[in-house]
């Protein structure tokens, strides 16, 4: 089989890349960065250089694939976030509706079934709206939770406050965590098998821990018992993004995303179709990571 894989060599896509691979297929992963070339030959597979932003290499690229996994890149440079996003998935559909492809595994988010409100997830929502309108191509998209390594920006917070938190949190409230590892699992999964039809939504998770479990558990790792999760306001959460050297439209958009957690609303459709299984990453397991993130720092 033949997959075109976007995303570079990051966290999700080098892993899946890998698997497929090592099942006997043929790869050929998507990168904007000359650089990565080399890497991306050493895995086994095929470079095709050049930007999502493009649908002219992205149609040349696509063609002759059997199946496709689809992700948005970071883009802090957009002036317009959730319609850069929106954007790239109008140019993944045109690729894919000009290339007959029959399989597509879509990396989304947990709240893209909400139409705004939701910061660059709202983004993603127009992603899954437009591929939808495709006809004759089985979609399943990936909605994973608040993602572990989303955490590793309060290191800064950390060493510097003693303190962890954001616009979402508190007592008793429930943060669901996934791992890009599990994520790249369930991808190989669907990818793999292919047995998915129409267009549907898989929900992946890792962990389930109250926000002050997770501050516990990343401080005992530290060397920190006694440290805090603390709920900000919107305007101290974007307040601090922004000194910290966020772009005005990033900590906006993550303000709002915050804001969505915290009021339950961006969860809400996950805790009614929350999967079975969670996947094999604990946050005491996250937490050896965020360790050697943390002393290297």
């Amino acid at each position: 089989m033949k997959y075109v894989i976007t995303g570079s060599i990051g966290h999700i896509s080098k892993p899946l890349a890998q698997k497929l691979i090592a099942a006997g297929h043929e790869v050929t992963i998507i990168s904007s960065k000359d650089t990565n070339r080399t890497a991306i030959r050493e895995l086994g597979a095929k470079e095709a250089i050049g930007s999502v932003e493009d649908v002219t290499f992205l149609k040349k690229t696509f063609a002759g694939a059997d199946a496709v996994y689809t992700m948005v890149p970071p883009n802090f440079a957009a002036a317009n976030w959730k319609e850069w996003i929106g954007q790239i998935g109008r140019n993944y559909a045109e690729a894919i509706k000009a290339n007959y492809i029959k399989y597509v595994v879509n990396l989304s988010s947990v709240g893209a079934d909400l139409p705004d409100g939701c910061g660059p997830v709202s983004g993603l929502y127009k992603v899954e709206q437009v591929l939808n309108t495709l006809s004759d191509v089985s979609i399943k998209h990936l909605r994973p939770s608040y993602f572990f390594d989303n955490l590793l920006a309060n290191i800064g917070l950390i060493k510097g406050m003693k303190i962890m938190g954001s616009n979402f949190g508190g007592i008793n409230y429930k943060l669901v965590l996934a791992d890009t590892s599990d994520i790249a699992d369930a991808a190989f999964e669907e990818l793999s098998n292919l047995q998915f039809s129409g267009h549907s939504v898989r929900y992946i998770a890792s962990d389930e821990k109250t926000t002050d479990v997770i501050a516990e558990t990343i401080g005992l790792a530290i060397g920190n018992p006694t440290l805090p999760w603390v709920v900000f306001n919107d305007e101290q959460s974007k307040a601090g993004m922004l000194q910290a050297g966020l772009p005005e439209e990033v900590a906006k958009n993550y303000t709002e995303m915050g804001a969505a957690i915290q009021s339950g609303r961006m969860m809400e459709d996950y805790w009614k179709n929350r999967p079975e299984k969670l996947g094999r990453m604990k946050l005491e397991d996250f937490a050896k990571k965020f360790t050697v993130v943390y002393n290297a720092s």
